[in-house]
């Protein structure tokens, strides 16, 4: 059980920054963004990148979930979800992220 409310502390800061990037807003907060210049910056779209971050946030939020069900019920095939899933989106949300110029701004 002990498990259980480790990764239920873990998921809530996860949903609040998922929240706030949902919301347009917390750019500054993501790594290698925050650490461009503002000439930079300015070619991107905030908003689309805070947007796509909060679904990515969203779905790790719900692994962490699953890894505390897995806690709570004794499932251990329910982690093995969850962290194959982890891992899915994690390379999804980096490979989309840096192919394709998706969240440069239309000039």
């Amino acid at each position: 059980m002990a498990g259980a409310i480790v990764n239920i502390v873990v998921l809530i800061p996860f949903l609040v920054f998922a929240y706030y990037l949902s919301q347009g807003k917390g750019a500054f907060l993501l790594s290698g963004y925050n650490t461009m210049t503002e000439e930079k910056k300015a070619e991107f779209d905030e908003r689309a990148l805070c947007k796509f971050m909060s679904k990515i946030m969203y779905g790790l939020s719900f692994c962490i979930g699953l890894f505390a069900l897995s806690e709570v019920l004794n499932k251990q095939i329910l982690f093995i979800i969850g962290l194959i899933l982890f891992v899915l989106i994690l390379f999804f949300g980096i490979a989309y992220s840096n192919t394709g110029n998706r969240f440069k701004k239309i000039r």
